[in-house]
């Protein structure tokens, strides 16, 4: 009978196959355990944060940002481990690898120190609950809306579309414009001939009609804040 494997060839073939099944198996449950450890802990920051009904758009924003980031760099470094595994069960020898790995990561750290400072801030941004994915924000003097923010990155769109860039270590003033709640701040111009006073009662009535109003109503915290006559001006 002709063989055209050997048998102890094929079983060896057959038991590094299922090995192989096996580890992608337990890497596939270990990463729905991760994505379903991180859900939990998005509730428990939402929980922690203090409010009750935990749907809050600011904490919401801020939990959804951070276990985004966690789970990116999680997962990375699972499957990067899963590959190396599977690369010993084929025979590869990964001593070399590593070792390779090694040198070249401290080549890159010597020379890609501005990527690892970017990193770290952009963790730290998060963590600290500095800004989040949402916001509106001046970073280094230039405004826009907060559309991702990177381990690497922050991206801002400004009222023009325009997207801007900003490596995470290289910000060095961050102004969160919408933290929490936000103010406008409106300069009227009224003629000299007319009443103050009347003009700061009508003023009074249209933010309370704006209160009143079911659009905008629910957007407006407090009541309209009159300062009063700020400067004279030519007219």
């Amino acid at each position: 009978m002709l063989h055209l494997i050997d048998p102890d060839r094929l079983q060896a073939l057959t038991m590094v196959a299922l090995h192989v099944i096996l580890i992608l198996a337990l890497a596939l449950v270990a990463t729905l355990v991760i994505k379903k450890l991180l859900r939990k802990m998005k509730i428990h920051l939402l929980e922690k944060s203090g409010f009750a009904d935990g749907l809050t758009d600011e904490e919401s924003k801020r939990a959804e940002t951070l276990t985004r980031l966690i789970r990116k760099a999680v997962l990375i470094g699972l499957w990067i481990i899963v590959a190396l595994i599977i690369l010993k069960e084929l025979g590869v020898e990964i001593a070399p690898i590593l070792a390779g790995a090694g040198i070249l990561g401290l080549a890159v750290g010597f020379g890609a120190q501005n990527l690892v400072r970017d990193v770290i801030s952009g963790f730290f941004f998060i963590l600290e609950d500095q800004v989040r994915v949402g916001d509106v924000a001046v970073v280094n003097g230039t405004g826009g809306l907060v559309e991702q923010i990177n381990f690497r990155t922050i991206v801002l769109r400004d009222l023009e579309g325009v997207v801007h860039v900003f490596p995470n270590g290289t910000v060095t003033s961050l102004s969160n414009m919408s933290k929490t709640w936000s103010g406008y701040v409106f300069n009227l111009g009224v003629a000299y001939k007319e009443d103050t006073d009347q003009v700061v009662g009508v003023i009074r009535e249209v933010g309370e009609g704006l209160q009143r109003d079911e659009t905008y109503g629910p957007l407006i915290i407090e009541p309209v804040e009159i300062f009063g006559v700020d400067k004279l001006d030519n007219s």
